[in-house]
């Protein structure tokens, strides 16, 4: 038969795989511990009629242990799920943990307030924007400076040689040879040819002057068909 006081002894000053000492206290690992603290009354496996609140995805859920089923260890626990209205929860609490004792009915209470709480606050910070802080390593930080100087370096000096080519190309030093670097040689006939069409856009149309009784008397000779085949 199932005795609280031996069981409380033995986990208590042996061993209990759930106890966490700290500087500040003792402290219980055990999920069904309804105070978190490592002490005889708040402990699940020395009492034998114990109940608690848990949380499952959202849902919270009222689990209640009695002696009758200690031989029973897959039907020990006796789950009530609770509504998401607080006042309603609190009703069925009160309903299922009528003669109970006070202790256990009082820290069920304070523990789904303090879940209800929690869930509240969780969803205003879902909903609040809030600024994603993101470290980078110092090595990377480093890394993608010295990339950025390089690549900076290499940009001016492909826009000093593309410069003092350019030069040297509208002085006549080459000569009739200019095809030296295929890339801005070609950068450069493009860039000729946009501005060559664009200067044929602004300049004025020609004026022509055409016949303009022809298309006249053809409409003329057709309207006399249409009143001939009338």
């Amino acid at each position: 038969m199932q005795h609280d006081e031996v069981i409380w002894q033995v986990i208590r000053h042996n061993h209990c795989s759930f106890m966490a000492k700290i500087t500040t206290g003792n402290f219980c690992r055990n999920p069904y511990n309804i105070t978190g603290v490592c002490n005889r009354s708040s402990c699940p496996l020395a009492n034998s009629r114990y109940a608690t609140i848990r949380d499952h995805d959202g849902v919270f859920y009222l689990y209640m242990k009695t002696i009758e089923r200690a031989h029973k260890p897959n039907e020990l626990w006796e789950r009530v799920k609770l509504p998401r209205n607080y006042e309603k929860a609190l009703e069925i609490i009160d309903k299922h943990l009528m003669y109970w004792p006070k202790f256990l009915v009082h820290k069920t209470k304070q523990r789904l307030t303090k879940m209800t709480q929690m869930r509240i606050r969780m969803r205003k910070l879902a909903l609040k924007t809030r600024e994603k802080i993101m470290t980078t390593p110092r090595k990377e930080i480093k890394r993608e400076s010295r990339r950025e100087k390089k690549a900076e370096t290499a940009a001016e000096l492909d826009k000093s040689i593309e410069k003092e080519l350019l030069e040297r190309l509208n002085g006549g030093l080459y000569g009739d040879i200019h095809n030296i670097l295929p890339n801005y040689f070609n950068k450069i006939l493009d860039e000729n040819e946009l501005q060559a069409v664009s200067d044929e856009d602004e300049v004025e149309p020609e004026i022509e002057y055409v016949q303009g009784y022809d298309d006249l008397e053809e409409e003329d000779d057709i309207e006399d068909f249409r009143w001939f085949c009338y």
